[in-house]
């Protein structure tokens, strides 16, 4: 496959009530979205008359009733398998991306179940590998405790070359995939032919050292969270760079951050958009003691949403303010660099300030210090342009699209933004190939197996 123009890619992360703490509560959300299959499956093909990459099933292997306060469609899902399959059958392009945590696998079931797929949906399947971050995931699997780091990323780490060596064990002839290392003794072959797509797409995410290995040598395809452009490029090039060790080119990697996009025809009703989302979020009472609450994406970090964490956060005594009342420019200036920048936030996604027109109040505050990640909220052509800036200065080589609520966040980034950055050149118009891979430029593997044969006659 020859060298082509690069382009954007884009993934949409499925969440049933949307990524936002609130996007269940929009109008137009699905209470039973996470067990209607029929609305997963439409949801998917918008993204795919977007020609978005693929659709992400994350998984988790353990409920929290933390998630209650946060994303409450997180608390309870279909297995992702199930529904992967179910999407093969309803679409003809978009890449499935199902989640499977190797700390709690066997290799065997998961490359089963990945070659299954990838045959079921013609070379639409990838991996989202994951090592598993929820410690109370050990207590389903009769464990006493979750592994730390370096034990996870040790077996990750031949996990993955047994997995391979199982897709390899068919070719135009069965051979054992004879996987003899420190965890696992698999002798093979695997009950599936190899896969269409030779090895499914595997999906990575993680900022340490060890997941940053991991990634650059086995990963097609990296999800990434830095904060900055300046960060992410950091992490961008260091992918990369740790890629060519493994003999990896620059464009066999596709880094794609995580990004809320909250879209509409005019700064003023994006804005407007985003404002209601927050209105529907419950504040905590004043006073409340720290760590009885856990707010993030996932249920996970300890700050509640109150005026004492934003006290806490930036550095000046607010608490006894009314909430709804502006911030007046003395909390502005004695704010500390942190708080500073949670003001600057705030303007970004509001168009609000301290003392302008349109001030900050100390609500804004109390959901600033919150934040639910990279968000970004405007008309088109400032989604575009931002989403542009990332990719040209190479920070990104796209995004893992959060839509903050479903199906209609998805609908207007597909209908307003989409379009534009097709116009500008950097966005594929249709699709080059049927494969996931075929969307990555990326070329189907040499069957490991049957080179060392080759190279033993």
């Amino acid at each position: 496959m020859g060298k082509r123009q690069r382009e954007l890619h884009f993934g949409l992360m499925f969440w049933a009530g949307g990524t936002h703490p609130s996007g269940w509560r929009m109008p137009g959300s699905h209470a039973a979205a996470a067990f209607d299959i029929e609305f997963l499956q439409q949801v998917t093909q918008i993204a795919e008359r977007a020609k978005f990459d693929f659709l992400f099933l994350g998984d988790r292997l353990a409920s929290d009733p933390s998630l209650q306060t946060t994303n409450p469609s997180q608390m309870s899902r279909l297995e992702p398998f199930v529904s992967g399959a179910s999407l093969a059958a309803a679409t003809s392009h978009i890449g499935i991306v199902v989640t499977a945590n190797p700390t709690y696998y066997d290799p065997y079931n998961v490359a089963r179940l990945f070659a299954s797929l990838d045959h079921l949906s013609e070379g639409r399947a990838s991996w989202n590998l994951v090592t598993g971050a929820d410690a109370i995931a050990a207590a389903n699997f009769s464990r006493d405790a979750h592994w730390d780091t370096e034990q996870r990323y040790d077996w990750a780490d031949e996990f993955v070359a047994a997995t391979k060596s199982l897709w390899d064990s068919w070719d135009d002839e069965v051979r054992p995939a004879g996987h003899h290392g420190r965890f696992f003794d698999i002798e093979g072959p695997l009950t599936v032919r190899r896969p269409p797509q030779g090895h499914p797409v595997i999906l990575h995410a993680g900022t340490s050292d060890r997941s940053r290995e991991l990634g650059a040598r086995d990963a097609d395809v990296i999800f990434a969270g830095q904060p900055t452009i300046e960060s992410a490029r950091a992490y961008y090039d260091d992918i990369k760079s740790r890629a060519a060790k493994y003999g990896r080119g620059p464009d066999e990697i596709a880094i794609l951050p995580g990004l809320t996009p909250i879209v509409a025809p005019t700064t003023e009703e994006a804005v407007a958009i985003y404002d209601q989302l927050n209105s529907f979020i419950a504040l905590d009472p004043e006073g409340e003691a720290s760590g009885e609450k856990h707010y993030g994406a996932l249920g996970r970090g300890a700050r509640l949403r109150n005026l004492g964490s934003v006290s806490d956060v930036i550095g000046v005594d607010v608490r006894g303010a009314s909430i709804d009342e502006p911030v007046p420019q003395r909390v502005f200036d004695a704010a500390n660099a942190d708080g500073q920048r949670v003001f600057a936030s705030i303007t970004r996604l509001t168009r609000r300030t301290v003392g302008g027109d349109k001030p900050i109040t100390y609500r804004d505050l109390i959901l600033g210090i919150t934040g639910m990640g990279a968000v970004v909220v405007g008309n088109p052509e400032e989604i575009a342009d931002y989403i542009e800036h990332w990719f040209t200065e190479k920070a990104a080589d796209g995004f893992n699209i959060f839509p903050a609520y479903v199906p209609d966040a998805v609908s207007a980034f597909a209908d307003l933004v989409v379009p534009l950055l097709q116009q500008r050149g950097i966005y594929r118009r249709d699709y080059s190939g049927p494969t996931f891979r075929d969307h990555l430029g990326l070329e189907v593997p040499a069957n490991t197996l049957v080179k060392h044969a080759d190279a033993a006659e």
